[in-house]
């Protein structure tokens, strides 16, 4: 049995750590440029949720996953937290391709609107508690 990373609304929620993740070293000089760009519905969801604000859950900021930067990544369940603002509206093909590949990794990915992170935060924190519910109980 998995061991036991926390509790949501007193349901136990099971860890899921991936290992051996592939990683391109060459992404990490864009690292800082991201975190530094400061785009309003990542730092309002960083917020919420660093320091282990949320549940008692460690989440990384701008992570790299083989050849790709994933918003917010919780080791410890394999879950990636994608904030899509207008830059995704032409890019649906591609993630597509990118959610395919991170998918076959194990990996669980939670798209939210960047439009509801800055206009109802406490739905996005509600949502992201019912998914993680829901993908990690058992």
């Amino acid at each position: 049995m998995k061991k036991i990373l926390t509790e949501i609304n007193g349901i136990p929620i099971h860890e899921n750590f991936i290992e051996n993740l592939p990683y391109n070293p060459s992404l990490r000089k864009l690292l800082s440029g991201k975190r530094k760009a400061g785009v309003l519905g990542e730092v309002l969801f960083w917020k919420q949720v660093h320091a282990k604000k949320f549940h008692h859950i460690d989440f990384d900021r701008q992570r790299i996953i083989g050849n790709y930067i994933v918003d917010f990544y919780v080791k410890k369940l394999g879950l990636i937290i994608e904030i899509d603002g207008w830059s995704h509206d032409k890019k649906e093909a591609y993630d597509k391709i990118r959610d395919e590949y991170l998918e076959s990794l194990g990996l669980k990915i939670f798209r939210i609107n960047d439009f509801d992170v800055r206009n109802n935060i406490s739905l996005v924190m509600k949502d992201l508690g019912d998914f993680i519910i829901e993908n990690y109980k058992n």
